[in-house]
């Protein structure tokens, strides 16, 4: 028996033990000594990791489910926010404080834009 029992198990060696299941399955004198490992026990262990493994599959579709609808969720807001910025600028004008309050600078504050100077080569 393994000494830590709570970490998953490396893909390689759960193949080999599909690989060992199958072979045991196949073997039609099989009859251990010690009755925990006969074949209805291996048959109630295989069918018990596969609803395991299917639920999780399903855990993991929904989990990737609700993480697109959350993402699309959080674009259609953002896309709404951007709109009533848009609709605030233009209800209120470029210079007012209701532009201010949507994160928003006025056009006041923006730094107006200089001519560079031209140098003479002599």
């Amino acid at each position: 028996m393994a000494k830590n029992q709570t970490r998953r198990i490396e893909p390689s060696i759960l193949v080999q033990d599909e690989e060992v299941y199958a072979a045991v399955k196949a073997m039609t004198d099989y009859a251990p000594a010690n009755q925990a490992y006969v074949q209805a026990k291996l048959d109630a262990g295989h069918s018990g990791l596969e609803a395991a493994h299917h639920a999780l599959v399903q855990a993991e579709a929904a989990a990737d489910a609700a993480r697109d609808a959350l993402v699309a969720s959080q674009w259609e807001f953002h896309n709404l926010i951007l709109g009533t910025k848009d609709q605030v600028m233009a209800q209120y004008g470029p210079n007012s404080d209701e532009v201010q309050a949507v994160k928003l600078k006025k056009k006041t504050e923006y730094k107006a834009r200089t001519r560079k100077s031209k140098k003479n080569g002599s």
